[in-house]
């Protein structure tokens, strides 16, 4: 029998108190950043290991070398093995790794997955330090290191190539810090046994930073530039000849956000054509940017779907960001528009069961709705992204759909699978809400829905961002586009996206011969499109191979998610890797010494390291939605019994008040 109405704001207010509890218990007692602590029998915290991180960017053009070392550091009285996970930026190309212990540097070698996991095993039990690196879930990396003495830090140094993103004007690169707990989709994922087992663990983010993030960029853009900048963190750049050095301004910071780079070009400057080219083992190599047409059409009108994650991770400052954005969108639909708006967590929970004309009555109904919009529950795309690809818009109108989300999802497979299956007419725009959304994951939704994401992690770029997006999308899009390699070229992406104002095209290929030229086309509302690309003085570039074996990887793992032969696309991807020197879900690159430095005799203790919480959000919500798994080693033993007591209370409050509701 269910509880009647009467009574569900007690039970709500229970729930809330436990929560609460719960979050305040566990805040008073969560880890530093990058340091790990566990119980003695006695209950007391024990600081075990930390970690250092240090990024420093290479950036020419629009291509990006990156060095990552991490210093892990024994504090604890026994030997160590020490695990973390690594987010990196969304397509970034891992190809190298080294042990530093001391003055000694051991270099990583690419084997498959579990030759390396083998590698590292054997490793540990001989009692010689290696250090393992292996990708976890999208743009996620495991790094583990075993047998570290006690007071010694051993450095893992990796090395990784990244494409600049350019659009509207404006350069930009992304570094997270950090990661929005994955919530395990009960609908829509494919099972997937390539991910590591180990548990995530969080700190929260009130946690302190006594650690020093450092992250430092060398700049050479080819360009004069009007302006270089970061919306995330505070830095300081200086100018040195025609490049730039930048830096943070602050040596700790805690890694709770996407640290973002930004720089414009001078007016003057704006390209609109760049070619790039690397010769290397035989082999050539390009990448081309071309912008479309700057064209002012004449604005279709459109059946707009905007979709809002109202899970648990999008708790606090996240779904303000969201509520605002889908606000900004309403308010500029014009009469002749057609909208709907869909809410999802734990359930799909649209507006109107189909979209409905945009009349001023309509529109602010819907603002009104949008705004009491609360975080709750847990992340269940698939029912929302088939009802926002259900619909089918009228004659004459484009179908749009926005989905804002941090894309909090651990196994999209099925998602992409779904998009291809459904997105008819539709094109789909993810929106990236929060400090570090799953950029991964909102890159490929975006391809397969042949739209393209958007990444907001601050409010401060929040108006300025959501306005650049609903003026791109007033423009019809390029479409229908190709380039007309010379035979025996493989070019990547292999389905060129829909282009819109301000967006370049992107490509990247292997030729079997140098060309001098290609031809792109393309389709605008009202006509053909042609545009000539000159290759003949194309500026060298070094890491094109691995980017281009990184995108082929990426076109292997599309015909993965759309159910393509696992067996044989796994081979490709592993012989694409191995030949690459990638990591890949199924290569990885590992270190190991050859001298035992711990005895038989001396006893081993894991730990990981764990990830700073996101800023801004809510710890408990998280909690509550089974959005991830939390240290539970950060709260003292003592106060787990009392957590445990306040629980089968809460349990015993809630029974009696349904048997006295009977």
């Amino acid at each position: 029998m269910r509880t009647p109405p009467r009574f569900l704001p007690a039970l709500h207010r229970l729930l809330a108190l436990g929560c609460l509890l719960f979050s305040i218990a566990t805040h008073a007692s969560a880890p530093d950043s990058g340091e790990l602590r566990l119980h003695d029998q006695a209950g007391r915290m024990q600081s075990l290991a930390s970690l250092d991180t240090d990024v420093e960017y290479h950036v020419s053009g629009l291509v990006a070398e990156v060095q990552v070392r991490q210093q892990f550091r024994n504090t604890g009285k026994h030997w160590l093995e020490g695990d973390y996970l690594l987010p990196l930026p969304a397509g970034a190309a891992v190809h190298s790794m080294a042990l530093d212990i001391g003055e000694r540097r051991i270099v990583a070698d690419i084997k498959a997955r579990d030759a390396a996991r083998k590698v590292f095993e054997q490793a540990r039990a001989g009692g010689r330090k290696a250090a393992l690196i292996e990708a976890d879930s999208g743009n996620l990396f495991r790094t583990a290191v075993t047998n570290v003495a006690p007071g010694e830090a051993v450095t893992i140094v990796l090395h990784y190539w990244q494409r600049v993103d350019y659009r509207s004007g404006e350069f930009s690169l992304r570094f997270p810090l950090t990661f929005t707990p994955r919530y395990h989709m009960q609908t829509g994922a494919r099972p997937d046994d390539t991910g590591i087992a180990t548990p995530r663990l969080f700190a929260d983010d009130g946690a302190a930073a006594p650690l020093r993030t450092h992250i430092a960029v060398w700049l050479d853009a080819g360009v004069p530039l009007a302006d270089v900048g970061s919306p995330s963190h505070a830095i300081v750049s200086e100018r040195q000849g025609d490049s730039w050095s930048i830096h943070l301004r602050d040596d700790s910071v805690l890694p709770d956000r996407d640290f973002v780079l930004r720089w414009s070009p001078q007016p003057q400057t704006q390209p609109n054509v760049a070619s790039f080219s690397q010769d290397i083992d035989g082999a050539h190599y390009a990448m081309l940017m071309l912008l479309p047409p700057q064209q002012q059409t004449q604005r279709l009108p459109r059946e707009l779907i905007l979709v809002i994650d109202t899970s648990g991770s999008m708790g606090g400052e996240s779904i303000r960001q969201a509520r605002a954005a889908l606000d900004l969108a309403l308010s500029r639909l014009q009469p002749g528009d057609r909208f709907n708006v869909v809410e999802f967590n734990s359930i799909l929970d649209p507006w109107r069961a189909q979209a409905v004309a945009a009349t001023p009555e309509a529109v602010q109904q819907a603002r009104a709705w949008v705004s009491q919009l609360q975080a709750e529950g847990g992340t269940e795309m698939e029912p929302a992204l088939r009802f926002a690809l259900s619909g089918h818009a009228p004659s004459g109108y484009v179908r749009q759909v926005l989905f804002a989300t941090d894309g909090a999802v651990d196994n999209p497979n099925g998602l992409m699978q779904l998009i291809d299956q459904r997105l008819g007419d539709s094109r789909l725009f993810p929106v990236g809400i929060g400090s570090a959304p799953n950029a991964q994951f909102l890159q490929a939704a975006a391809r397969h829905g042949r739209g393209s994401e958007t990444l907001i992690t601050d409010t401060g770029t929040l108006t300025a961002s959501m306005l650049q997006l609903l003026a791109k999308l007033d423009h019809p899009a390029l479409h229908d586009l190709h380039v007309d390699w010379p035979a025996g070229s493989e070019a990547y992406p292999r389905e060129l996206p829909d282009l819109y104002l301000g967006e370049p095209l992107l490509v990247t290929a292997k030729l079997p011969q140098r060309v001098a030229k290609v031809q792109v086309h393309g389709k605008l509302t009202d006509r053909e499109w042609t545009a000539p690309m000159d290759l003949s003085t194309p500026a060298a570039a070094a890491g094109l191979d691995r980017l281009w074996a990184q995108s082929r990887i990426a076109d292997l793992e599309d015909q993965l998610a759309r159910g393509g032969d696992a067996k044989e696309l796994a081979a490709e991807i592993t012989r694409t890797a191995l030949a690459a020197h990638l990591v890949s879900r199924y290569t990885s690159l590992v270190a190991a010494d050859t001298t035992p430095a711990r005895s038989a005799a001396a006893a081993l203790k894991h730990a990981q390291v764990p990830n700073v919480m996101p800023s801004g959000t809510h710890f408990a919500g998280i909690l509550a939605a089974g959005d991830a798994r939390f240290a539970q080693t950060a709260t003292p033993a003592e106060l787990e019994l009392w957590l445990a007591l306040l629980a089968l209370l809460l349990a015993a409050l809630a029974w009696r008040m349904q048997r006295a509701a009977r």
